[in-house]
Protein backbone atom coordinates (compact mmCIF):
# COMPACT_ATOMS: atom_id res chain seq x y z
CA UNK A 1 0.00 0.00 0.00
CA UNK A 2 1.59 3.32 -1.04
CA UNK A 3 1.72 6.29 1.82
CA UNK A 4 4.02 8.66 -0.13
CA UNK A 5 3.93 9.97 -3.41
CA UNK A 6 6.98 11.92 -5.28
CA UNK A 7 5.99 14.02 -7.96
CA UNK A 8 8.28 15.32 -10.69
CA UNK A 9 8.46 19.26 -11.22
CA UNK A 10 9.41 20.54 -14.63
CA UNK A 11 7.42 19.06 -17.53
CA UNK A 12 5.42 17.68 -14.84
CA UNK A 13 3.79 20.60 -12.22
CA UNK A 14 5.81 23.17 -14.21
CA UNK A 15 5.35 23.29 -18.06
CA UNK A 16 8.29 23.67 -20.52
CA UNK A 17 7.15 27.00 -21.73
CA UNK A 18 5.96 30.84 -20.60
CA UNK A 19 6.77 33.89 -21.50
CA UNK A 20 9.78 34.07 -19.58
CA UNK A 21 11.56 31.14 -21.08
CA UNK A 22 10.31 31.78 -24.78
CA UNK A 23 12.17 35.25 -24.03
CA UNK A 24 15.44 33.57 -23.24
CA UNK A 25 15.12 31.19 -26.59
CA UNK A 26 14.29 34.12 -28.71
CA UNK A 27 17.20 35.88 -27.54
CA UNK A 28 20.53 32.98 -27.80
CA UNK A 29 18.78 32.27 -31.15
CA UNK A 30 18.73 36.23 -32.36
CA UNK A 31 21.69 36.17 -30.52
CA UNK A 32 23.75 33.25 -32.02
CA UNK A 33 24.69 31.41 -35.79
CA UNK A 34 21.93 28.90 -34.70
CA UNK A 35 18.48 28.72 -35.36
CA UNK A 36 15.46 28.55 -32.96
CA UNK A 37 15.22 24.91 -32.86
CA UNK A 38 18.67 23.86 -33.45
CA UNK A 39 19.90 26.59 -30.66
CA UNK A 40 16.93 25.01 -28.60
CA UNK A 41 17.42 21.17 -28.79
CA UNK A 42 21.55 21.85 -28.48
CA UNK A 43 20.66 23.94 -25.06
CA UNK A 44 18.23 21.15 -23.30
CA UNK A 45 20.79 18.37 -24.61
CA UNK A 46 23.50 20.03 -22.89
CA UNK A 47 21.93 20.84 -20.27
CA UNK A 48 21.09 17.27 -19.51
CA UNK A 49 24.56 16.07 -20.13
CA UNK A 50 25.96 18.96 -17.51
CA UNK A 51 23.37 18.09 -14.77
CA UNK A 52 24.43 14.67 -14.85
CA UNK A 53 28.24 15.69 -15.12
CA UNK A 54 27.40 17.64 -11.70
CA UNK A 55 28.06 15.32 -8.89
CA UNK A 56 29.98 15.34 -5.45
CA UNK A 57 33.25 17.38 -5.70
CA UNK A 58 32.37 18.70 -9.30
CA UNK A 59 28.45 19.97 -8.17
CA UNK A 60 27.70 22.94 -10.52
CA UNK A 61 24.00 24.25 -9.23
CA UNK A 62 21.54 25.08 -11.69
CA UNK A 63 22.77 29.13 -11.88
CA UNK A 64 26.22 27.52 -12.35
CA UNK A 65 25.41 25.01 -15.64
CA UNK A 66 22.79 28.49 -17.16
CA UNK A 67 25.65 30.13 -16.98
CA UNK A 68 28.44 28.07 -18.16
CA UNK A 69 26.07 26.76 -21.23
CA UNK A 70 26.01 30.33 -21.68
CA UNK A 71 29.65 30.62 -22.35
CA UNK A 72 29.61 27.11 -24.56
CA UNK A 73 26.95 28.94 -27.06
CA UNK A 74 29.07 32.00 -27.12
CA UNK A 75 32.04 29.08 -28.54
CA UNK A 76 29.81 26.82 -30.60
CA UNK A 77 27.06 29.15 -32.09
CA UNK A 78 29.03 31.94 -31.63
CA UNK A 79 26.25 33.53 -28.98
CA UNK A 80 26.52 37.36 -28.12
CA UNK A 81 24.18 38.19 -25.18
CA UNK A 82 24.62 38.97 -21.11
CA UNK A 83 24.49 35.56 -19.63
CA UNK A 84 23.46 36.94 -16.40
CA UNK A 85 20.26 38.25 -17.87
CA UNK A 86 19.66 34.77 -19.60
CA UNK A 87 19.91 33.10 -16.32
CA UNK A 88 17.41 35.81 -14.53
CA UNK A 89 15.02 35.03 -17.48
CA UNK A 90 15.75 31.01 -16.56
CA UNK A 91 15.16 32.48 -12.69
CA UNK A 92 11.94 33.67 -13.92
CA UNK A 93 10.72 30.97 -15.54
CA UNK A 94 10.94 28.69 -12.58
CA UNK A 95 9.27 30.94 -10.69
CA UNK A 96 6.13 32.27 -12.84
CA UNK A 97 6.09 29.51 -15.66
CA UNK A 98 2.61 28.05 -16.35
CA UNK A 99 0.84 25.15 -14.22
CA UNK A 100 -0.54 22.27 -16.20
CA UNK A 101 -4.54 22.27 -16.14
CA UNK A 102 -4.49 18.71 -14.06
CA UNK A 103 -2.29 20.32 -11.44
CA UNK A 104 -4.65 22.08 -9.40
CA UNK A 105 -6.88 18.76 -9.46
CA UNK A 106 -4.16 16.44 -8.62
CA UNK A 107 -3.06 18.40 -5.14
CA UNK A 108 -6.67 18.99 -3.91
CA UNK A 109 -7.86 15.34 -4.34
CA UNK A 110 -4.29 13.30 -4.08
CA UNK A 111 -4.86 11.39 -0.84
CA UNK A 112 -1.19 10.55 0.01
CA UNK A 113 1.43 12.98 1.12
CA UNK A 114 3.15 14.81 -1.69
CA UNK A 115 6.93 15.48 -1.66
CA UNK A 116 8.44 17.39 -4.75
CA UNK A 117 11.66 15.80 -6.61
CA UNK A 118 13.30 18.38 -8.81
CA UNK A 119 16.51 19.94 -10.01
CA UNK A 120 15.97 23.38 -9.66
CA UNK A 121 16.44 24.99 -6.29
CA UNK A 122 13.88 24.84 -3.63
CA UNK A 123 13.72 28.43 -3.25
CA UNK A 124 12.43 28.74 -6.63
CA UNK A 125 10.08 25.95 -6.12
CA UNK A 126 8.42 27.21 -2.75
CA UNK A 127 7.61 30.64 -4.27
CA UNK A 128 6.26 28.97 -7.41
CA UNK A 129 4.10 26.85 -5.12
CA UNK A 130 2.76 29.74 -2.93
CA UNK A 131 1.79 31.92 -5.73
CA UNK A 132 -0.27 28.97 -7.15
CA UNK A 133 -1.34 28.09 -3.97
CA UNK A 134 -0.43 24.29 -3.75
CA UNK A 135 1.06 22.56 -0.59
CA UNK A 136 3.40 20.12 -0.27
CA UNK A 137 5.18 17.62 2.73
CA UNK A 138 8.17 18.52 1.28
CA UNK A 139 10.63 19.48 -1.53
CA UNK A 140 14.34 17.45 -2.72
CA UNK A 141 16.30 19.17 -5.17
CA UNK A 142 19.57 18.79 -6.23
CA UNK A 143 21.38 21.28 -4.05
CA UNK A 144 20.65 19.10 -1.08
CA UNK A 145 22.76 16.18 -2.11
CA UNK A 146 24.68 17.65 -4.94
CA UNK A 147 23.92 15.04 -7.57
CA UNK A 148 20.86 15.70 -10.12
CA UNK A 149 18.41 13.26 -11.18
CA UNK A 150 18.32 10.65 -12.60
CA UNK A 151 21.23 9.76 -9.99
CA UNK A 152 20.08 7.33 -7.34
CA UNK A 153 20.97 10.32 -4.05
CA UNK A 154 18.09 12.46 -4.58
CA UNK A 155 15.21 9.55 -4.63
CA UNK A 156 17.42 8.21 -1.33
CA UNK A 157 17.08 11.41 0.61
CA UNK A 158 13.47 11.85 -0.39
CA UNK A 159 12.86 8.37 1.29
CA UNK A 160 14.54 9.83 4.04
CA UNK A 161 12.61 12.79 4.42
CA UNK A 162 9.37 10.97 3.70
CA UNK A 163 9.96 8.34 6.25
CA UNK A 164 8.48 5.79 3.92
CA UNK A 165 9.99 2.62 2.41
CA UNK A 166 10.88 2.78 -2.00
CA UNK A 167 8.06 -0.19 -1.95
CA UNK A 168 5.54 2.05 -0.15
CA UNK A 169 6.07 5.30 -2.33
CA UNK A 170 5.27 6.37 -6.02
CA UNK A 171 7.35 8.22 -8.13
CA UNK A 172 5.03 10.61 -11.15
CA UNK A 173 7.00 12.07 -13.86
CA UNK A 174 6.75 12.52 -17.57
CA UNK A 175 10.44 11.80 -18.25
CA UNK A 176 11.29 7.85 -18.82
CA UNK A 177 14.88 8.00 -18.18
CA UNK A 178 14.90 10.66 -15.14
CA UNK A 179 11.71 9.95 -13.13
CA UNK A 180 10.53 6.49 -14.40
CA UNK A 181 13.56 4.44 -15.16
CA UNK A 182 15.24 6.01 -11.55
CA UNK A 183 12.44 5.62 -10.02
CA UNK A 184 12.04 2.55 -10.66
CA UNK A 185 16.17 1.47 -10.12
CA UNK A 186 15.87 3.34 -6.91
CA UNK A 187 12.95 0.30 -5.60
CA UNK A 188 10.10 3.24 -5.98
CA UNK A 189 6.46 2.40 -8.00
CA UNK A 190 7.15 4.36 -11.16
CA UNK A 191 3.96 6.23 -12.96
CA UNK A 192 4.94 7.59 -16.32
CA UNK A 193 3.03 10.81 -16.69
CA UNK A 194 2.48 11.19 -20.87
CA UNK A 195 0.29 13.77 -21.76
CA UNK A 196 0.90 13.66 -25.51
CA UNK A 197 0.13 10.24 -25.87
CA UNK A 198 3.85 8.90 -27.35
CA UNK A 199 5.34 6.98 -25.52
CA UNK A 200 5.66 3.24 -26.41
CA UNK A 201 7.88 2.37 -23.66
CA UNK A 202 5.94 -0.72 -22.11
CA UNK A 203 8.15 -0.76 -19.05
CA UNK A 204 6.06 1.16 -16.73
CA UNK A 205 2.46 1.95 -16.26
CA UNK A 206 1.50 5.11 -18.18
CA UNK A 207 -1.49 7.70 -17.34
CA UNK A 208 -1.89 10.51 -19.29
CA UNK A 209 -2.66 13.41 -16.79
CA UNK A 210 -2.36 13.73 -13.41
CA UNK A 211 -5.82 13.36 -12.55
CA UNK A 212 -5.53 9.62 -13.84
CA UNK A 213 -3.15 9.06 -11.74
CA UNK A 214 -5.06 9.41 -8.74
CA UNK A 215 -6.51 5.89 -9.00
CA UNK A 216 -3.10 4.37 -8.59
CA UNK A 217 -2.56 6.24 -5.13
Amino acid sequence: MAKAVFIDYTGTILQERGEDLEAMIRRVASHSRADRDTILAWWWKKLRELEYASFGDSYMTEEEICLKLAGMAEKEWGLRDNPEELLQLNKNYWINGPLFSDVQDFFRNCPLPIYIITNISDRYVRIFLKRNDLHVNGIICGDMVKAYKPRPEIFRRALEISGTAPEETVHIGDSVEADAEAAQAAGLIPLLLDRPKKSTDQRFRTVYSLTEALKYL
